[in-house]
């Protein structure tokens, strides 16, 4: 049975547990509006130590804690003792905006209903805070985008420039809360 906690940064070490690697052959991007696919072959890893940036699972763990410290919310999910899944909320991206910051799910654990449990708590959590809206920068793989799509999110072309300058290659999106 998947149990769902919140996340502190004492349980960052737990998310050398997920394994994030995926084989993705169809790609999308956004060009003046319109959602386009393109054949691809991308090799997404696990995180290891050995690896370089945001492969890196020592950098990861850093990231993690950072973001627990500034505030943002993280729930993980849970096969006994084994973190399967976990997403952040950035509670205040913008004054009315939160955003969903990261979401994993291990590959063996994909396609349980996890993802869309784990959306909906940050879709709670987004609310409660009183944000109109939740932004995600999506990987532009089929099963990223079509995950969000699935979940309500639409591509947008009023992206965040921060978050656009630091991954415009992604599929940024947004969802009315």
């Amino acid at each position: 049975m998947i149990t769902f906690r919140a996340l502190t940064g004492s349980d960052a070490r737990k998310i050398e547990d997920i394994d994030r690697s995926e084989h993705v052959t169809l790609g999308y991007r956004f060009q003046g509006g319109v959602l386009e696919e393109e054949e691809v072959d991308w090799h997404i890893p696990r995180w290891t130590e050995n690896a370089v940036a945001e492969f890196n699972i020592s950098e990861r763990i850093t990231e993690f804690q950072s973001k627990i410290a500034k505030g943002d919310r993280v729930i993980g999910a849970f096969d006994a003792d084994l973190l399967v899944g976990f997403a952040v909320l950035r509670v205040k991206l913008t004054e009315d905006m939160a955003q969903l910051s990261e979401l994993f799910v291990s590959r063996e654990y994909r396609r349980r209903g996890i993802a869309s449990e784990l959306v909906s708590e940050m879709i709670a959590l987004a609310r409660a805070s009183k944000a109109a809206r939740l932004y995600v920068s999506s990987v532009p793989s089929e099963s990223a985008v079509g995950f969000y799509l699935n979940q309500g999110f639409q591509p947008t072309q009023e992206v965040h420039p921060h978050l656009f300058e630091l991954e415009p290659e992604d599929i940024h999106m947004t969802l009315d809360l």
